[in-house]
């Protein structure tokens, strides 16, 4: 305040010596303004009265749309860029636009990069979002003068050269002009499946929108297969889609309905001479006859054995018309490796010896009927004999054992059942313990012998005789010679007594050496 009093003293001063016509052209609102306005607004700084009321201050934001009438325009309707602020009835211009900062201050504050353009009357979508500020605000015009209509701004891009108007967004989209969005269904000519494809100067070549025709052979003379000799109706017999997407009813029409691979075949691969109405045969063997690998034996009715899409698979079923099911090998077999000759004149038998007689392992000694114990995959695989079910069950080592092992003749009759039949080779005992060889060994192999001497001939092998092998003692077969249980019998060699003590050496001398008699 002690700078503000002598301000106020001088300023009185100077209106009281002013003469009374000086004294409005300098009041005291401009003696007392605190700086500067901006450079638009110069013309009016002597006048404060044109934005400030000193009895009402809230008038002020009134008293700016006095001299912006198209702010208060926008503002009134809602519109552009004041209009669509928050609060905008009741806001005060100076909340965002100070004055009084000097000539060269920039009180719009537009911050470019971080602006909203959705807040003003053209939201920015598509590619105009990426384009420059400059390309459309021009330098010295106002932001709201941009041009907003597409031809203002792309009229040199117009590939219609104004023809079609200047609301370019009636048909293109601002992502880019190449999307197009016209309804051509409005029109008297509807776009329909490969129409939709084709670009709009295929058909309206040098914008050329009037007139257009729209026959199809005005368009499609040049791709006329027919050169013109089914008229030009084509949609009579071609659809929107492709041209060989044709509606033609060839069974209607022509008799004859396209079916399979018929369907999908051109008509010049029936129709090879210049006119369509020439007669053509409608049996198979009439346009197939080449590509019969039967050569006719089996008839000229393709259509009981073979369909139309495809020669293979055949529709043939061999279980209803040959009353023979063709499973595992059999599916596999070319007809030509069964039917020989013409089927007219060769009947088959439909038990397995008619064709594999020549190919029995066993010769005819196990009957015609092949399939008790053989599948129909292979001979080999598949052989479901249950050798369990015989007299002699294969169990252990003898699961593994091939047939022929055994069986060496093709009648698989007369193998021998007992070991030494077929293990006389075999036998390390040389037949000293007999052919019972199952007593002892285990026919999960040799090695896996359980015999217990002392149970079964009650003579336990202790001492030095758990060490001695069976033929130590048994010198032939148990049932040509049998051992008695006294020590003399194998000892008496080695008796050093002379038979003076008698048989029973045990009384005196153990089991595991003759030497350190017991003294009783």
């Amino acid at each position: 305040m002690r700078h503000v009093r002598p301000v106020l003293g001088l300023v009185v001063l100077m209106l009281a010596s002013a003469s009374p016509r000086s004294a409005p052209a300098a009041g005291l609102e401009t003696l007392i303004m605190p700086g500067k306005v901006t450079s638009a607004h110069a013309k009016v700084e002597q006048d404060c009265s044109q934005c400030h009321d000193r009895a009402d201050r809230s008038r002020q934001a009134a008293l700016c749309m006095n001299c912006h009438k198209d702010v208060a325009a926008d503002v009134r309707a809602h519109a552009g860029f004041h209009g669509r602020l928050p609060s905008i009835d009741t806001a005060q211009c100076k909340a965002c636009h100070s004055e009084h900062l000097g000539r060269d201050a920039d009180i719009v504050k537009l911050s470019t990069p971080g602006f909203d353009h959705s807040k003003t009357d053209f939201a920015l979508s598509g590619a105009h979002s990426s384009a420059d500020c400059a390309a459309c605000h021009k330098p010295g015009r106002k932001y709201r003068e941009a041009p907003s209509g597409c031809s203002d701004c792309h009229r040199s891009d117009d590939p219609h050269g104004g023809k079609l108007g200047a609301n370019c967004g009636t048909c293109h989209e601002p992502s880019a002009w190449n999307r197009v969005r016209f309804d051509h269904d409005k029109t008297r000519f509807v776009l329909r499946d490969a129409h939709r494809d084709v670009s709009c100067t295929a058909c309206h070549p040098g914008n050329q929108y009037a007139g257009t025709p729209s026959a199809c052979a005005s368009c499609h003379a040049p791709d006329d297969v027919h050169r013109g000799t089914r008229g030009q109706d084509c949609a009579s017999c071609h659809t929107t889609v492709a041209w060989k997407t044709s509606k033609f009813d060839h069974a209607k029409e022509a008799h004859f309905p396209l079916a399979g691979a018929h369907a999908q075949l051109d008509c010049k691969g029936c129709h090879t001479t210049a006119s369509l109405k020439d007669p053509l045969p409608k049996d198979c063997i009439g346009c197939h006859r080449p590509d019969d690998a039967h050569a006719t034996r089996f008839g000229t009715a393709c259509e009981k054995c073979h369909g139309t899409s495809a020669w293979k698979p055949s529709t043939f079923s061999h279980t209803r018309d040959g009353r023979f099911e063709l499973v595992g090998g059999h599916a596999k077999l070319g007809c030509t490796a069964c039917h020989t000759a013409v089927v007219a004149q060769q009947k088959l038998g439909t038990d397995c010896a008619s064709c594999h007689r020549t190919t029995d392992a066993h010769a005819g000694k196990l009957g015609t009927d092949c399939a008790r114990c053989h599948g129909v995959e292979s001979w080999r695989a598949g052989v479901t004999f249950d050798h369990d079910l015989a007299s002699y069950p294969l169990v252990g080592l003898h699961v593994a054992v091939p047939c022929h092992a055994c069986h060496a003749t093709p009648a698989f009759k007369g193998a021998a059942r007992d070991c030494n039949g077929c293990h006389q080779r075999d036998d390390r005992h040389q037949g000293a313990l007999g052919k019972d060889c199952e007593a002892c060994h285990s026919p999960n192999g040799w090695a896996l012998w359980q015999f217990d001497h002392g149970k079964v001939t009650k003579f336990e092998l202790t001492g030095a005789h758990a060490s001695v092998a069976c033929s130590g003692c048994h010198k032939e077969p148990p049932e040509k010679a049998k051992l008695d249980g006294d020590c003399a019998s194998c000892h008496s060699r080695d008796d050093v007594h002379l038979g003076q003590f008698g048989r029973q050496c045990q009384r005196c001398h153990g089991t595991s050496t003759f030497k350190g008699a017991r003294l009783q």
